[in-house]
């Protein structure tokens, strides 16, 4: 079990959520990582004496491990302490630590699909623009302390010096020019803490949804938000959408990717779906 204590809720005590794993059966080799490097070399350090990983963090931490969890062919056991914990809201994974330990015990999997950009893993959504520049610019302290207030307060920062940038998308080969204020990539259903990222998506249907901002005003996003909460931001004019297992894009000058709310590479970027990469623990 790998423990982020940088996390959110990583200052909980864990005593409970052990006795909870030794009711169920299993014995549980507590790892801490200070950053998230770490995650990826304990995992295929100890992978040949364990029978699965559990790591303890946000969204950013799972997605750092998922490619060394992949490898190992170990399935993966959520323990939902980050701020937004969207992958545990895909999966409808407790957010109680306790519940979300009988989940593990129980030993009920779902395979997943994994996205990757550039050979970096993510399971919510990657993304270049707006969302680019909040997680750019989100005090850690603020994050920690405040929550999804702390990414309200900063997306508010973040909008009033927003402009937009050109891009090339291509898709099956064909060539499409924007002008665009973000453009995401999403792998499974739940980003953002709890924006929706197309109303059909799952993160086992083999593909990714890509949407595209291409208003002439970054404050339209006001009137859009309900839209975003159910998925059917699509409906919009200034919203393009495409489906497909693989797509490249590329900006003017290179420009940061966001994974999961993690900075990991920069444009150009392929992004491409790992269909059920990796065994989950879920509930039945």
């Amino acid at each position: 079990m790998l423990v982020n204590p940088k996390a959110r809720r990583g200052s909980e005590t864990i005593e409970p959520v052990l006795s909870r794993f030794s009711a169920g059966g299993l014995e549980i080799t507590i790892e801490q990582f200070e950053a998230l490097p770490e995650i990826a070399r304990d995992i295929t350090r100890m992978r040949e004496m364990a029978d699965l990983v559990i790591i303890c963090g946000g969204d950013g931490s799972i997605s750092s491990g998922a490619m060394a969890v992949m490898e190992s062919g170990l399935p993966l056991g959520i323990m939902p302490m980050g701020t937004a914990n969207d992958l545990a809201r895909t999966l409808g994974i407790p957010l109680d630590l306790e519940e979300a330990a009988d989940v593990i015990s129980a030993g009920h999997l779902r395979k997943i699909d994994m996205g990757t950009v550039n050979g970096h893993a993510f399971f919510n959504v990657a993304s270049i623009g707006v969302s680019t520049e909040l997680a750019q610019g989100l005090d850690p302290v603020l994050k920690r302390r405040f929550g999804r207030l702390g990414y309200a307060l900063a997306a508010i920062k973040v909008l009033t010096r927003a402009k937009p940038f050109e891009a090339v998308i291509t898709e099956k080969g064909e060539k499409t020019h924007v002008s665009t204020f973000q453009i995401a990539v999403g792998n499974g259903r739940h980003y953002g803490g709890g924006n929706v990222v197309e109303e059909s998506a799952q993160i086992d249907d083999g593909h990714l949804d890509l949407y595209s901002l291409e208003m002439k005003n970054v404050w339209k996003l006001a009137l859009m938000l309900r839209s975003f909460r159910s998925g059917t931001h699509g409906a919009w004019n200034e919203v393009r959408t495409a489906r497909c297992v693989e797509f490249d894009i590329e900006t003017r000058k290179p420009m940061p990717v966001n994974t999961d709310g993690e900075i990991v590479t920069s444009t150009p970027a392929h992004f491409k779906v790992l269909p059920a990469a990796i065994p989950v623990f879920v509930p039945r």
